[in-house]
């Protein structure tokens, strides 16, 4: 990754290949516009959905989001993907996020509705196998989409002590403690039920969270006590101005490095949500069309807002004003069936 003595930026792109995505792209990122270029990719794990950087930013690992589930790390000091080691099963179906919590990578499968903990060695390659398995329980309202739980998403909160999962089939948060490679719930947190809560995202100041809730569409505005590791929902603000045309299923959630301004996106509508953050909640300012069609994940990044497009086959990017925290869409590149952008 390195070129010369300073690293040059890059962007890793998820897509899902049953599909017809490519993979894994990386893309050189130009910091003074956004722009992404396509570099190279590899296409060796099926449908690898979400990706996340090891913190030295030299090993990429990606779920594999399949009914065998399986995670898997990738070398990225070139701009081809290598293999580092064989897929890991996770034991469970359909991975959909990950991330890398306490010298773990912890995947969050939504098919069987758990959170897997895969031990990462010293040298950024996973284990051969997983360490421990946390099954959720419970269901849902929602005759379809709540049958039983669907773990969306795993991740730190900002302290670095607590794993926590939301879990869209139970309409919870699980504050989560991994102890010798173990997760275990610590407290199960209810949201209003039929929400169906996917994502998490918390303020920079470490006090508050924001969850985004595929069914509803809204943003449940939370309190976060780390040190107790507790979230309390404080209220549930609307991510659409008025009623929705139609189908609006909210899917990604970024705070701004500031605190300032709360970005989500909505599939059907095909929008990107402008909060601005206040002492007592979110307040909605706007929407702006996402650039394409079937936002599934959006990024902020060196002041640009990246929106993966999953069924118009892109990644779109946006400049964000500095007042209004208003995106003005800035360009996009061509990828099929894309899923998330991360950047390193």
């Amino acid at each position: 990754m390195a070129d010369g003595d300073t690293r040059r930026r890059r962007a890793f792109i998820g897509s899902f290949t049953a599909a017809g995505g490519p993979g894994i792209v990386t893309a050189a990122v130009t910091p003074d516009t956004g722009a992404l270029t396509v570099l190279n990719g590899t296409d060796r794990l099926p449908d690898p959905s979400y990706l996340a950087l090891a913190p030295d930013g030299d090993t990429l690992y990606a779920v594999s989001e399949t009914a065998e589930g399986a995670v898997a790390a990738f070398r990225v000091t070139g701009d081809r993907p290598e293999h580092a080691g064989r897929p890991v099963s996770v034991g469970g179906d359909g991975p959909t996020h990950l991330s890398v919590h306490a010298g773990h990578v912890l995947t969050a499968n939504y098919g069987s509705g758990s959170v897997t903990a895969v031990p990462v060695r010293a040298d950024g390659t996973l284990a051969r196998a997983a360490s421990g398995v946390l099954r959720h329980t419970g269901a849902g309202p929602h005759a379809q989409r709540q049958q039983g739980p669907h773990a969306h998403q795993v991740r730190s909160d900002p302290s670095g002590r607590w794993a926590v999962s939301v879990d869209l089939g139970t309409d919870s948060v699980r504050v989560c403690t991994l102890t010798d490679g173990v997760p275990a719930v610590h407290r199960e947190i209810a949201l209003r039920p039929g929400s169906g809560p996917r994502h998490l995202a918390f303020h920079p100041d470490g006090a508050r969270a924001y969850v985004v809730n595929e069914l509803a569409p809204t943003v449940t505005v939370c309190r976060w006590d780390s040190a107790a590791g507790v979230l309390q929902p404080l209220a549930e603000v609307p991510v659409l101005p008025g009623a929705p045309a139609g189908d609006a299923y909210p899917s990604g959630i970024v705070v701004s490095p500031d605190g300032r301004f709360v970005w989500t996106a909505t599939r059907g509508e095909d929008v990107l949500s402008v909060f601005a953050v206040e002492p007592d909640g979110l307040r909605l300012s706007g929407t702006v069309p996402c650039g394409g069609h079937w936002p599934r994940e959006i990024t902020e990044s060196g002041g640009f807002l990246y929106s993966a497009n999953e069924r118009s086959g892109d990644v779109t990017w946006f400049a964000l004003d500095p007042e209004s925290g208003t995106p003005r869409r800035a360009g996009s590149v061509a990828i099929p069936a894309a899923s998330c952008v991360t950047f390193g």
